[in-house]
């Protein structure tokens, strides 16, 4: 009887999950870097955010290029002709590849002190801009691709490209409070940063669980799935109580105003981001894997 078994696999694989979460800090540091040219108090995090988010880019790249079966196809996504426009993986390569090259350009600029006082200010402020811009396309584009999954509860719902965007802002600004170290000023607009961003992490999860658990058969049992054993370890209890409200509650606290208080928000908040992560890429898929 097991030779006739069709054992069902999982179509993205956990390695996503990690490409998940260095991109979305790669894009909140993009964010951070154009926000110290409307914040001073940020300045100091200028050129760390450009360094750190171009270099977790290429290791994101890197980890997209391991996943294909035949590496060296990555270059067809640098072939005009070989796109096809009308495939959300082909934006999503384009816009890899056009964030790469803003982001060389943009620390370039930074190395000639067009990031100071001085005349080359304006076009390291235009670099900024178009590279968070681009860098807006990533948890975007991560969220639509799973959106566009009509058959997967959880997944198909419009909220995701925005659950994205608020943990690449929570997880980028979290990785700026541990570079702040002992820069009071940059603190405090990092402490308000970090703790809206986490509060609108979640306030999405919490709708994501009501509509999945009052869905239809295959949605409630995603949402079990989600909830309960292993999965519902990491999904609830690192990603939503330790990794989203523990934070919360730590930063409206006195002690998440001070250096200790605000790091350890910032390594919860990276915890649960990467839990919340793996936890809505391969819990959705389970189900496929019962039946």
């Amino acid at each position: 009887m097991g030779d006739y078994t069709w054992f069902h696999d999982v179509s993205w694989h956990a390695s996503y999950a990690i490409y998940f979460f260095v991109i979305g800090i790669c894009a909140g540091l993009a964010f951070l870097s154009y926000g110290s040219w409307l914040t001073p108090a940020l300045r100091p995090l200028r050129e760390k955010a450009a360094w750190g988010s171009l270099a977790l880019l290429a290791i994101g790249g890197l980890l997209l290029i391991a996943d294909l079966s035949q590496p060296l196809r990555f270059l067809n996504a640098l072939n005009p002709f070989y796109l096809t426009f009308t495939s959300p993986l082909a934006w999503g390569a384009l816009n890899i590849v056009a964030l790469g090259i803003a982001s060389v350009l943009y620390v370039l600029a930074l190395r000639k002190g067009e990031g100071s006082e001085g005349d080359g200010q304006g076009r390291g402020k235009l670099l900024a801009t178009i590279t968070a811009l681009l860098a807006l396309g990533l948890p975007i584009y991560t969220g639509y691709d799973l959106t566009a999954h009509q058959s997967r509860p959880v997944w198909n719902t419009p909220i995701m490209p925005v659950l994205f965007v608020a943990l690449a802002i929570a997880s980028g600004t979290a990785v700026g409070s541990l570079l702040a170290g002992a820069n009071e000023a940059a603190r405090k607009v990092l402490h308000q940063y970090l703790l809206w961003s986490t509060a609108a992490v979640g306030v999405i999860l919490v709708s994501i669980l009501g509509t999945t658990n009052y869905g239809g058969s295959a949605s409630e049992l995603t949402f079990l799935i989600l909830t309960t054993g292993t999965m519902g370890l990491i999904f609830v209890g690192i990603g939503i109580l330790v990794g989203t409200a523990a934070p919360v509650a730590l930063l409206l606290a006195p002690f998440g105003r001070q250096q200790t208080g605000l790091m350890l928000a910032a390594v919860l908040v990276l915890l649960g981001s990467a839990a919340l992560r793996y936890a809505l890429l391969m819990g959705p898929q389970h189900l496929q894997t019962l039946y």
